[in-house]
């Protein structure tokens, strides 16, 4: 599996506007963080990880200009508008040839269904206007297996403040993001990942994130062969202060960076 991280950034994305901290004047591009989403590419399918209001712009930074790209399936960790706010522009990956008539198939929750078609009444109506996104809601639920493009994904619970959230088990990669408490059973379903994505937001406690020290905790309790951090914000400082004081297979992930993830797991 290769993993692409699209966006690495917090809810604001760095440089934060109007900000003029070292993180956000800074030059070197590996502190510029688009809203975080991700890429998972295996097999010849793709599926995309949250899609945020960036989504555009990534994709054209990944490359995506042929009619010969293409996109299986998003699967969505919780409504946010950081999160979901690119959903629209989805459309031309609406009109592939199997999924004219069924819609693009979106993995949530409940919840995140409700909001989606609250936010998108236009997609979902019975004569949609010509041109209009449309969606295929599928809904999971946290502990329950279900198969995407062939591949086995597994949601587990974690807790952003007020919202239970997903993250996602898929084969030798874990992925978390957004999460402010990680229960327990989660910890003991991603035990054997290869390779953890989980959010650190700053060193300073958050109401709804986990620290950088937080973060690094969960690690040694997960104990993947290597991690990266994703969904910082200015306040993690810049990237070449910062990643040397990390552990020796803990990284943070900047846009753009693509990973292998080993098979077997």
């Amino acid at each position: 599996m290769e993993l692409t991280f699209l966006g690495t950034g917090t809810s604001t994305g760095v440089p934060q506007l109007r900000c003029g901290c070292p993180t956000c004047t800074s030059t070197d591009q590996r502190d510029h963080r688009l809203r975080a989403s991700a890429l998972l590419e295996v097999a010849g399918k793709r599926i995309l990880i949250d899609c945020g209001p960036d989504f555009h712009q990534q994709m054209l930074r990944h490359g995506e200009r042929s009619r010969q790209d293409r996109l299986d399936a998003l699967l969505v960790t919780h409504q946010h508008y950081d999160h979901v706010g690119g959903i629209d522009d989805l459309r031309p990956y609406c009109y592939q040839e199997e999924m004219k008539e069924s819609g693009f198939p979106v993995y949530c929750q409940a919840d995140v269904a409700r909001d989606l078609r609250e936010r998108l009444p236009y997609s979902f109506k019975a004569d949609p206007y010509p041109g209009a996104p449309r969606f295929d809601l599928r809904e999971i639920e946290a502990g329950k297996s279900f198969e995407v493009a062939g591949l086995e994904v597994l949601p587990v619970r974690v807790n952003h403040y007020l919202l239970d959230i997903l993250g996602f088990r898929i084969g030798g990669l874990g992925y978390i993001t957004d999460a402010k408490v990680v229960p327990d059973d989660t910890v003991v379903a991603m035990k054997g990942v290869d390779t953890l994505v989980i959010n650190a937001l700053r060193h300073k406690p958050h109401i709804s994130h986990i620290t950088l020290d937080e973060a690094l905790e969960l690690i040694s309790r997960i104990k993947p062969r290597v991690a990266y951090l994703t969904h910082m914000s200015h306040d993690m400082g810049r990237y070449a202060e910062v990643a040397p004081t990390l552990p020796e297979n803990v990284f943070l992930a900047v846009d753009d960076l693509k990973i292998h993830i080993p098979d077997g797991q």
